[in-house]
């Protein structure tokens, strides 16, 4: 398969999610060993990539993946900290979790490499995962403005009751 027609195979995928994550990150998303759904257009191109315990990812038209909660936990476990996370507290916890967007003032951290529209995970400060969403803004502009939409969310990590 040639990633030219637009039917990419999973070493394709592996490269771009390492080009999207960072290196490692294809292979914490799409382990060669674990049989992986992929679930595709009419024309084959890669729609969504489910594992056993949900989904991992869409895969844009634009070429860039939209994270599930899985492919969340599964970068949260191989990207070193604190890589393509935005960091909330006790405060935010509940409203992330509801799938509310992060604003500005309640970031505490954030990877140095976010730019807007890059997938980012949401975790608490100490370390668990809360959601997976968009960027709105960039690094800088996270840590410096007061207010503002930092984290478009797309899907929340419910509480343990």
């Amino acid at each position: 398969m040639s990633a030219t027609d637009g039917s990419a195979g999973l070493p394709q995928l592996r490269t771009i999610a390492d080009y999207q994550f960072g290196s490692g990150a294809g292979a914490a998303l799409f382990p060669p060993a674990e049989s992986l759904t992929v679930k595709r257009t009419s024309s084959g191109r890669p729609q969504q990539i489910h594992a056993d315990s949900g989904r991992i990812v869409s895969f844009g038209i634009d070429g860039r993946f939209t994270l599930g909660l899985e492919g969340g936990r599964r970068l949260d476990e191989a990207l070193a900290e604190p890589a393509y996370r935005v960091v909330v507290d006790d405060e935010s916890e509940p409203f992330v979790r509801d799938e509310k967007n992060v604003f500005t003032k309640f970031v505490l951290e954030v990877g140095d490499e976010i730019r807007p529209g890059d997938e980012v995970l949401v975790v608490h400060e100490r370390g668990e995962l809360l959601a997976v969403g968009t960027a709105r803004l960039d690094a800088g502009a996270i840590r410096d403005f007061e207010t503002g939409m930092a984290v478009n969310i797309r899907e929340g990590v419910p509480a343990e009751t």
